[in-house]
């Protein structure tokens, strides 16, 4: 990415980051999120209670105890009655609560995926070490540095604690691949991995443009001013930004990215705390799509940065928000670098949209309540219907246009789209929601590897590519070897979905994100609303 930064007016606050969570999981690593960096003097208080008595169980208790592990268990009890984003990091899990958001990572660059207890290579980075010496789509990682770990149930954080380390330090991996009769043993150089924030852009048509924002990042700003930059000069002139499950990262990345969808001079966000004192976010006059056409994705997996972003466009009445309510999340965290090479994030601030609103819910009732939010609305029916959404008048604003926005529980979208549910659909359903039908399309990639791989790019396997009956009835058979087995009447009612499904999937798995959303869009009910509102206009 390039390294010029335009000025912005922004809170000067180095390294902000608003980061947030998916539904339950996520514990404290996408519990929580940074403003800035601390240095920590730590003064041990003889009289700390905590530490007299971590220190009385330690001398005292009838087994031997983990001081360390007692000590991270009292902080994070501490944080938890704060709020759910306040957090404390080991120095054991920093690196993979950081590695995320900093646009890059020290590695080999591979995506991998363990399939049947097996280290399988879905992609390598493209210029990445892994690619340079020879390693191919479909490769199975079987040893590292000797040793097997094949066939003894390692896990994706096993698996990357192996494969990542220090830039020029090497390690040796063992590599089944189909036709070959031995293991082939290749001596990977690690290096720097760039993580884009930026899923995939393209051009649907002559004129709308569509980009995937996955994340705020430390280049996410960057990135998206380049694919801005790149769909202007082949015509485009209206955009969907999509943040549809992006839980956030940088505070500045945000305002970078809201800053290219506004005039100069607009308030894209202020922060405020009992000790922090007001800090404010304004647009610049460099922002690019500033006076073209924009429709933003959000659901309830979309917060804090990307509803900063969602809540500016929305505030300034700069651009329509389609899909459902976001998540909620509006609070401000400062990271705290502890001596011991563990961090602290707590949080100091809460962050208001231009018209004043606090889109932060409640969490009085604790985390775990706090999280299983997004199942009462699944329950409660709101995900189903706008009318089931609880609103307080009392938290009700007004854009400069005359629009009612509320505050008090996430972004409201101005065009609602419920989320799909169609009771002739269980075959497809059950299909999707218990991994079958991406688990068939990741073994028929992995069969048909040789024929499929004569496709060069993903648009010539889109145009060319067809999902045939012989294959869809392969797939029936399959299911039915799962235990998903339905009558014909309802399997044919799920055809053409699972065919559409099935066949970005196998796109997904040759041609990484660039063939996946062309196809999956297509019959995405959000898209083809942002189609419909940007067309009119």
């Amino acid at each position: 990415m390039g390294n010029s930064r335009r000025p912005f007016i922004y809170l000067p606050i180095a390294f902000a980051l608003v980061l947030v969570t998916g539904i339950v999981t996520g514990f404290y690593l996408f519990r929580s999120e940074f403003v800035q960096n601390h240095a920590f003097m730590r003064g041990a208080n003889s009289g700390n209670t905590v530490n007299e008595l971590i220190r009385f169980i330690d001398n005292n208790y009838v087994d031997t105890v983990d001081v360390q592990k007692l000590n991270n268990e009292a902080i994070t009890g501490m944080l938890l009655s704060l709020d759910p984003h306040s957090v404390y990091i080991p120095a054991s899990d920093f690196a993979d609560a950081n590695d995320p958001l900093m646009g890059n990572f020290e590695g080999i660059g591979v995506q991998f995926k363990i399939e049947r207890d097996t280290v399988m290579v879905i992609n390598t980075i493209p210029g990445g070490p892994s690619e340079k010496v020879g390693l191919l789509a479909g490769d199975r990682i079987v040893k590292v540095d000797g040793k097997n770990i094949a066939g003894i149930k390692i896990v994706n954080e096993k698996v990357m604690k192996l494969l990542k380390g220090p830039k020029d330090t090497k390690v040796k991996v063992g590599i089944y691949r189909k036709g070959l009769k031995k293991i082939n043993d290749f001596t990977i150089t690690r290096g720097i991995i760039p993580t884009w924030s930026i899923d995939v852009s393209y051009a649907v048509n002559k004129e709308i443009g569509y980009i995937k924002l996955s994340k705020f990042s430390a280049t996410t700003g960057d990135e998206l001013h380049e694919a801005l930059v790149d769909l202007k000069e082949k015509g485009i002139k209206k955009l969907i930004l999509d943040l549809r499950g992006n839980s956030g990262g940088y505070l500045n990345e945000a305002i970078s990215v809201s800053d290219e969808f506004l005039p100069d001079n607009k308030l894209i966000v202020y922060t405020q705390g009992l000790h922090r004192p007001k800090q404010i976010a304004k647009s610049t006059s460099e922002g690019i799509w500033d006076k073209l056409a924009v429709v933003v994705l959000i659901d309830e997996g979309s917060a804090s940065a990307s509803e900063i972003v969602s809540g500016a466009i929305q505030d300034n009445d700069r651009g329509t928000i389609i899909g459902r309510r976001s998540f909620g999340k509006g609070l401000v965290q400062e990271q705290v670098s502890l001596s011991d090479g563990s961090a602290l994030r707590l949080t100091v601030a809460r962050y208001y949209t231009p018209t004043g609103r606090s889109i932060q819910k409640p969490y009085t009732k604790g985390a775990e309540e706090y999280y299983m939010e997004y199942y009462h609305r699944m329950t409660d029916g709101e995900l189903e219907t706008s009318d089931s959404i609880k609103l307080n008048d009392s938290l009700k604003y007004k854009t400069p246009g005359g629009k009612t926005v509320y505050g008090g529980g996430g972004i409201m979208p101005d065009i609602f789209v419920p989320i799909e549910k169609n009771p002739n659909l269980k075959f497809y359903n059950e299909s999707v929601n218990k991994g079958i039908l991406y688990q068939f399309a990741f073994d028929y990639t992995d069969g048909n590897r040789a024929n499929l791989m004569a496709f060069k790019n993903a648009a010539q396997f889109d145009n060319s590519f067809q999902v045939t009956e012989a294959i869809y009835n392969e797939f029936i058979a399959y299911a039915a070897k799962n235990e998903i087995k339905y009558p014909p009447a309802e399997t044919s009612a799920s055809k053409e979905k699972i065919k559409e499904l099935m066949k970005s999937y196998i796109a997904r798995n040759l041609f990484d994100s660039k063939g996946f959303y062309p196809i999956y869009l297509r019959s995405d009910k959000t898209f083809q609303k942002a189609m419909e509102v940007l067309g009119k206009q």
